[in-house]
């Protein structure tokens, strides 16, 4: 027994400084991009009846890609924790692959499936209906949710595995109707994780650029991010666009607030860490039920990486040495950026840290990278740290992604072991070594395996600063377009989802759903 109290909710001191020094990073490389360029423009800039129409736009596309996401990714991960099948842990591992493709890559295979001349229209035009369009506010709407619904749909299933196994037996043993264990046991889960998992998507479609660029369909369709490229690539307005990317970070932080006040709850408790049976939804109805949520959502995720693939077979031959070097470039960028971002994400595994870093992926990348540029120019020249700043930059993209991974099996453990910690007098090493890490392998691997591959397939301020001898695979795929070898390109791209999704899998092992899977 201890012998003394001991405050289970005080950090020690090592704890504290290491959160409040995580914290301080993140906010100077957040906040300070923004305040070099304000002092390079000189001011704020004024907002045009235009800026509000865009903000107009992208708060109903990011609230309805958000809620569609959250929406769907329940009863898909629902029907995933209930069910077991030949081929399952393939598919889970399968489903996350269109959150870690490179945008304009998977933008193509969503055109390739429901485009004009895609197979969708095809079908439709040889059965005497009228095509769909694509492009537009529901073009873009679908699009998110194809970024989005995986990442829902793991993170939601995280959360149902993590439920202990004795809950369900003990509902079993009471005969319990299928409402009341959803109302007693998945219900609770579901308001503690969906407000968080709806912020961050929310912010991520607040930030859209290529998706809207592509399939918008006009003008009226323009989000405040692709305002912030208008005055930067043709206005060069750089008070124009700070201002813009201040008010798309305040969005960001009020939506991570109001995320942080709905999902307070606690959960379930701890278990013998046993395989979760489920004995509810074994009728007939029940089984149909899951059966299509899974093949629908499996189809709707995995049809347009097919199509990737089945165009980008006859261009790996194509490749040159200079794809090549620039995937060993690529690859170095994922590995130290999954360092930085884990070893960043411990100290901030609570629910606050997790609404400080929305404002990682709150900053538009464009603004980020001419204040980044800003800030270096003056002691380096900023082309020879290209990849560092890449990885760093990639690191704090992922950072929100990680946090609310890591986050909720960070505090159910610290609100489980907390007090069983402190009677043994455990130091920080130990609860760490023997109580913390085992217990967030899952999460830790899932965040790791999801920063590796959003690294390898970003392209963002690599375009600012990169030369020709330094450029990553992204890079690459853009530079084989602009030059229209587009066999080629499909080819990189192709690559480039290979080694996304094989350190995807590589890392995901420790974060998969349990053992079985």
């Amino acid at each position: 027994m201890a012998a003394r109290p001991v405050a289970l909710t005080a950090a020690p001191t090592t704890a504290r400084i290491a959160t409040l020094s995580a914290a301080g990073i993140l906010a100077a490389l957040t906040l300070g991009p923004i305040a070099a360029v304000l002092w390079r423009a000189g001011g704020l800039g004024a907002v045009t009846p235009a800026d509000l129409d865009a903000l107009r736009f992208t708060l109903v596309q990011a609230a309805l890609s958000a809620g569609f996401s959250c929406a769907l990714a329940v009863p898909v991960a629902r029907a995933l924790a209930r069910r077991r099948f030949v081929g399952r842990g393939a598919l889970v591992a399968l489903m996350g692959a269109p959150f870690i493709l490179p945008v304009i890559v998977a933008v193509m295979g969503l055109i390739a499936l429901f485009g004009q001349a895609g197979l969708v229209n095809g079908a439709l035009s040889a059965l005497g209906l009228p095509k769909i369009d694509i492009y537009g506010l529901h073009g873009v709407v679908v699009a998110h949710v194809f970024f989005n619904l995986p990442l829902a749909v793991r993170i939601l299933l995280q959360g149902w595995l993590d439920l202990p196994a004795e809950r369900f037996r003990l509902a079993a043993s009471l005969r319990l109707t299928p409402w009341a264990i959803f109302s007693q046991l998945e219900w609770p889960l579901l308001r503690r994780l969906m407000p968080g998992a709806f912020a961050v998507f929310f912010v991520i479609c607040l930030t859209s650029f290529a998706v809207a660029l592509t399939l918008g369909g006009g003008p009226r369709a323009t989000t405040v991010e692709l305002a912030i490229y208008q005055a930067m690539r043709f206005e060069f307005d750089l008070s124009h666009a700070a201002t813009l990317a201040l008010i798309q970070l305040a969005l960001a932080l009020v939506a991570g607030w109001v995320a942080l006040r709905l999902s307070r709850g606690a959960g379930l408790g701890t278990g013998l860490d046993r395989l979760p049976l489920r004995w509810d939804g074994q009728g007939p109805a029940a089984r149909l039920t899951d059966s299509a949520w899974i093949a629908v959502a499996g189809a709707f995720l995995l049809v347009p990486l097919a199509l990737v693939v089945a165009r980008g077979v006859p261009g790996l031959v194509l490749l040159g040495a200079d794809t090549w070097r620039a995937a060993g470039h690529s690859l170095g960028v994922a590995l130290a950026s999954t360092v930085l971002c884990l070893a960043w994400a411990l100290p901030l595994a609570r629910p606050r840290g997790a609404l400080l870093s929305l404002a990682a992926i709150a900053i538009s990348p464009l603004v980020l990278g001419t204040g980044l540029f800003v800030i270096l120019r003056p002691f380096v020249n900023p082309f020879t740290l290209a990849l560092p700043v890449t990885a760093l930059v990639n690191a704090l993209m992922a950072l929100p992604f990680a946090l609310r991974i890591i986050t909720p099996a960070a505090e159910s453990t610290r609100a489980d072991y907390a007090r069983l910690a402190a009677t043994l007098r455990l130091t920080r090493g130990a609860w760490l070594r023997l109580v913390l890490l085992p217990r967030l392998r899952r999460p830790l691997g899932f965040a790791a395996g999801l920063t590796a591959a959003l690294a390898m397939g970003d392209l963002g301020v690599i375009a600012l600063f990169a030369d020709p001898q330094r450029a990553t695979l992204p890079l690459q795929v853009y530079r084989l377009m602009g030059s229209y070898q587009m066999e080629a390109a499909a080819g990189a791209s192709l690559l480039l989802l290979i080694l996304s999704f094989g350190l995807f899998v590589l890392f995901d092992r420790g974060g998969r759903v349990r053992a079985s899977a």
